[in-house]
């Protein structure tokens, strides 16, 4: 049974690497100038030990030595090291060139097909072995195409050619010497299953410490505001011990294995010189053709020596292909229809119809839910943590695909839309704003070109981020680190929104957007929220029931369902849960009218005592 999972994992392997071939197609031409190369610079290698046998035999170890033909063997010897040289140079530029270019080839293939996934494949695959597959089992792959291919061709056709030199030289000597051959397929099935199971236990191992890191440099100021340094220490230790414990482990059977098959090629040298000495001195063949197998015997055992070092190449190759197949074969749970619809002019009306939904199968976060919110209005979403509320927000923008029932814009079902239009027409502004290393300009536009310089200004004054941002060091040119590291919260924040304005959606969704701002950098952004907002369906989840409280409608969310709904006046009116949250944070309905334009509304008798307060 064991011997079968072995056989069975080592096809699935081989299966993975066929399936990259088809990458390195569009440079047939450049492995068959390879190829040409290759035979050229072994026959350049197998012709030169023949040449001093010649010079030995014919010019030197006779009667009458010839020092002309000796000059002229002298020559045709520089001349043919000089265009093995050639060749060989040659060939590694060209195969260098065709193999980095189908890594290329792979490499953006998989970092295309991972951006199509939904998000329920990043809840599945961990952050750190994603980027491993992207990079270092990309560039691993890339040693079959290069190291591991010309290993193949290169040392494969030498054995062959020194193997019919031999032969060429002395059929008897050449079939003694071939003994060895049984013997070296014997050493190389003995160590096959130790050497791919070493260079498996790395490679996972390795993978492991990149996702354990991934993950703790995404998460360093939790780390340190829990005291956890020493404790993930300790964690990264023993991974990296572990890893240490496989290296040292395959490098021992890699090196065991060589110094085997070394001493094969020394032991079969000293019987060629048992043999051949006796034959010469019984004047069966010459010193210069005794020459010549002793320098065929080492040559012999260079390129099998070669070809069982790149044995790990192909171990970790197929390893890495596994890896990479694997990732290439999960299909997007989310996909465009045959028939989508065209986007026309958006008006923005929003239906959810009998929506339930679980990130797992046997887990609903949503049941049954159905509202409705007509076009240009303000809907407030309001619940406990885990009470679904960015779960609507997700199914919205299509992140994951419902269970049950079906969500309309402008009454067309969004399944039926393509997801790039979809994402064009509902915008999402975050809690925890996602920045790129580049310019303050370049996040505003999203490195999307048809946007101006002008666009991306009026952008930022229209959500008031323009002064903010004329007072970093360099202006909208200002470099940012990853994730806007190098900014404050609201400073983030204010470039998310003008982000927003500038990609201009019909529908805006804004998920705990003021969360983690203070109450003067909430102030200044919620002026920019009430021009991001004006004339656009809007949805936001409140974080402060101030933000929510002047909406057209407001939805409170318990355990998946919808609990209550109507507008801020009807809910305190009602006295259930609404009432409960807005009797303990302070929220007020003042009898005076005034008007507010909150959110870009105009609002008749309402405001906010207590703006400040967060409800969980």
């Amino acid at each position: 049974m064991r011997r079968k999972a072995d056989v069975s994992r080592a096809l699935s392997g081989l299966h993975s690497l066929t399936r990259l071939l088809p990458f390195a197609k569009p440079y047939t031409w450049q492995f068959i100038i390879v190829f040409v190369l290759v035979v050229i610079y072994n026959a350049t290698n197998v012709l030169q030990p023949y040449l001093v046998k010649v010079a030995i035999d014919t010019d030197i170890a006779t009667k009458h030595p010839q020092p002309d033909g000796l000059m002229v063997i002298s020559w045709l010897y520089i001349g043919v090291v000089i265009l093995g040289l050639l060749a060989n140079f040659a060939q590694i530029i060209v195969l260098q060139y065709a193999g980095q270019n189908i890594i290329r080839a792979i490499r953006f293939r998989l970092f295309t097909h991972i951006e199509s996934q939904a998000m329920s494949f990043f809840d599945k695959n961990a952050l750190g072995r994603l980027v491993t597959n992207v990079s270092s089992d990309t560039e691993t792959v890339s040693q079959f195409f290069t190291q591991f291919f010309l290993s193949i061709i290169r040392d494969g056709l030498s054995v062959v050619m020194i193997v019919v030199a031999m032969f060429e030289l002395d059929v008897q000597i050449a079939a003694l010497t071939m003994i060895i051959v049984p013997i070296i397929f014997l050493v190389s099935i003995a160590f096959r299953k130790k050497l791919r199971d070493a260079y498996q236990t790395t490679r996972t191992r390795l993978s492991n410490i990149v996702a354990f890191l991934a993950e703790n440099l995404a998460g360093m100021r939790i780390i340190q505001i829990f005291h956890q340094e020493g404790r993930q220490q300790g964690k990264f230790e023993e991974l990296n011990k572990g890893h240490l414990k496989a290296n040292v482990h395959e490098y021992t059977v890699s090196v065991m294995f060589n110094r085997v098959l070394e001493l094969l090629g020394n032991a079969a040298v000293a019987g060629t010189v048992y043999v051949g000495g006796g034959a010469v001195l019984r004047h069966v063949i010459l010193f210069g053709t005794l020459y010549a197998f002793t320098s065929y015997i080492r040559q012999f055992f260079q390129p099998i020596n070669s070809i069982t070092q790149q044995w790990n190449t192909l171990q970790s190759s197929m390893v890495a292909a596994e890896r990479i197949g694997r990732v290439l074969q999960e299909e997007p749970a989310i996909k465009d229809r045959a028939d989508v619809v065209s986007v026309g002019q958006v008006e923005g009306r929003i239906e959810f119809r009998h929506v339930s939904f679980g990130y797992n199968p046997d887990e609903s976060v949503l049941r049954d839910i159905s509202f409705t919110v007509e076009p240009g209005h303000l809907i407030g979403f309001v619940g406990a943590t885990g009470a679904g509320k960015s779960s609507i927000m997700s199914l919205l923008a299509r992140f994951y695909e419902v269970d049950e029932g079906a969500i309309l814009l402008d009454g067309v079902d969004i399944r039926d839309y393509a997801q790039k239009d979809l994402h064009h027409i509902v915008g999402l502004v975050q809690q925890e704003v996602n920045l790129f290393t580049g310019t303050v300009a370049d996040n505003i536009r999203l490195f999307r070109r048809d946007i101006s310089m002008e666009d991306v200004v009026r952008a930022a004054m229209t959500v008031g981020a323009h002064e903010v941002i004329e007072r970093l060091p360099d202006g909208y040119d200002s470099k940012l680190v990853a994730k806007g590291a190098n900014l404050s919260m609201g400073q983030r924040q204010l470039i998310s929104f003008a982000r927003i304005v500038a990609q201009n959606p019909s529908v805006l969704i804004l998920d705990e957007a003021t969360a983690n701002l203070d109450s003067q950098t909430e102030e200044l952004v919620q002026k920019g929220l009430a021009a991001v907002a004006e004339n656009r369906t809007t949805l936001v989840i409140a974080h402060r029931l101030s933000t929510i409280a002047h909406a057209d409608h407001i939805i409170v969310l318990d355990r998946g369902e919808i609990m209550e709904q109507g507008t801020h006046d009807e809910l305190v009116r009602l006295g259930g849960l609404y009432a409960e949250l807005a009797a303990r944070s302070g929220v007020e309905v003042q009898s005076k009218k005034q008007t507010d334009t909150h959110f870009g509304k105009t609002r008749l008798g309402q405001s906010i005592s207590h703006p400040g307060l967060v409800v969980h």
